[in-house]
């Protein structure tokens, strides 16, 4: 599904209409209030790309860089979104096309070359922010079963994204940035975690 989303962006992008893209990008959001940010763990071409360069970078056993504390601060987030929109308008109001989705691409992709995947899914990239708001409030979501969990960490150690929060006696998931990826759900060895709608 992720090969088959990439290509399609490829394809767009070759063709000179990667703008449709926001179509579809658009359409996640509304999904999102159901189904939670299934378009950044499966559909973003971004993504599918940082994970074979988060691949490569253990088969060589290349370490990441430590993000900086500054750069996790709220401020940041923001100011990326407030960028992006601010792009946005100026090409509606302008009828210029600027080339912001493969931009975004490029620098995504280079982020993870030197730090954890981390950085760009809850700090950088506009769309997860943009995502993360009707996300929060998802019907569907991945959960950690208490009864289940012995808050080995695991689950946290594998998140992408970070999603995962320790309690006093077991972890539980932020929807706003969980990815829906399934790496906790995979990993984890009690089978506590599963992708189910709220109670």
């Amino acid at each position: 599904m992720q090969i088959a989303f990439l290509a399609l962006f490829i394809i767009l992008f070759v063709k000179g209409k990667v703008q449709l893209w926001m179509g579809l990008f658009l359409f996640a959001i509304i999904a999102s209030f159901l189904l939670g940010r299934v378009y950044c763990g499966w559909i973003c071409p971004i993504n599918t790309v940082m994970k074979g360069v988060t691949w490569i970078k253990k088969k060589l056993h290349i370490k990441n860089i430590e993000v900086s504390v500054s750069l996790t601060k709220p401020w940041v987030r923001f100011l990326t979104l407030g960028l992006f929109i601010a792009i946005f308008v100026f090409t509606m109001v302008s009828g210029k096309k600027l080339p912001v989705l493969p931009a975004l691409f490029t620098i995504g992709i280079i982020l993870t070359f030197f730090f954890s995947e981390e950085l760009w899914h809850r700090y950088f990239c506009p769309y997860g922010t943009i995502m993360s708001f009707p996300a929060s409030k998802a019907r569907y979501a991945m959960y950690i079963d208490p009864n289940l969990c012995n808050n080995c960490g695991i689950c946290k150690r594998v998140c992408p994204a970070k999603a995962v929060e320790k309690r006093e006696h077991h972890n539980e998931i932020l929807k706003g940035n969980c990815l829906i990826c399934m790496e906790c759900s995979v990993k984890c060895k009690q089978n506590a975690i599963s992708y189910k709608g709220s109670q």
